[in-house]
């Protein structure tokens, strides 16, 4: 029987992808046999310790270091591609910038920061994908979304907002896609223990108030996204498109 999640001859590009909810994608898809671009903006370190870790599977793995918060971002895209020869056929926009504050308190440069990481790059990574895709008949791209969508935070009006536009973004794309057998879905994870959250979670009293909203009860850990992601960039996922799955507990629920 064929194995539909192998990745075997596919290559992923996941941005954002040394640490956190991006590390745990890059893992999941490495070990299902795919070749790998890890993209990170400034942490070597932690990009070169999962390409080693994702390299133990046998693939072919790349480090992109590239702040998507540029204006090139396509065109960077595909002058790293053609450089070497590794043009992508799944796409995970992982990458995000996030800044809390309140809302009148946002800045100019705080409100383009996040949505040219959030959303622009997004869009235009997508236009640096989709030929390659369709001239292959195949492709899959996935955006990480948020909780946010439904239960904003107070203190990031502007990564809220932008974590909506991705979502409105896949229902459009979808049915342009479909054709090609490209799909393209949003992962909404909830509260997820990672290094941008470190801090906050080791508060107590903050942590304790984030799992009263969480249904389940706990605060979920990447691996909890790594491998829904692992479906919807596989063969078992060829039949989910324009879809948002939210990967949170139940935290988007409301009572």
């Amino acid at each position: 029987m064929q194995n539909r999640y192998d990745l075997t001859g596919k290559t992923a590009l996941v941005t954002g992808g040394g640490q956190g909810i991006g590390k745990s994608i890059v893992l999941a898809l490495a070990e299902a046999g795919a070749n790998v671009i890890i993209n990170y903006r400034s942490n070597t370190s932690l990009a070169e310790e999962t390409a080693e870790l994702a390299g133990q599977f046998g693939n072919k793995i790349w480090l992109w270091p590239y702040d998507l918060v540029q204006e090139e971002v396509k065109e960077s895209y595909l002058a790293f591609v053609a450089e070497h020869q590794c043009p992508v056929d799944i796409l995970v926009t992982n990458a995000s910038y996030q800044i809390r504050k309140p809302w009148d308190q946002v800045t100019g440069k705080d409100f383009a920061d996040q949505m040219n990481v959030n959303v622009r790059s997004t869009l235009f990574l997508i236009q640096g994908v989709a030929p390659y895709m369709k001239e292959k008949g195949w492709g899959r791209i996935l955006n990480i979304g948020s909780v946010q969508q439904k239960r904003p935070h107070r203190e990031m009006c502007v990564y809220a907002a932008s974590k909506m536009a991705l979502v409105n973004l896949v229902s459009n794309l979808a049915p342009q896609l479909a054709p090609w057998g490209v799909t393209i879905n949003t992962l909404s994870p909830g509260a997820i223990g990672t290094g941008r959250n470190e801090a906050v979670l080791a508060n107590p009293e903050y942590r304790k108030l984030t799992e009263s909203k969480i249904p389940l009860g706990y605060v979920g850990t990447p691996e909890d996204c790594g491998q829904l992601a692992l479906l919807l960039c596989s063969e078992s996922g060829r039949y989910i498109t324009g879809v948002d799955y939210y990967v949170d507990g139940g935290m988007g629920l409301s009572f």
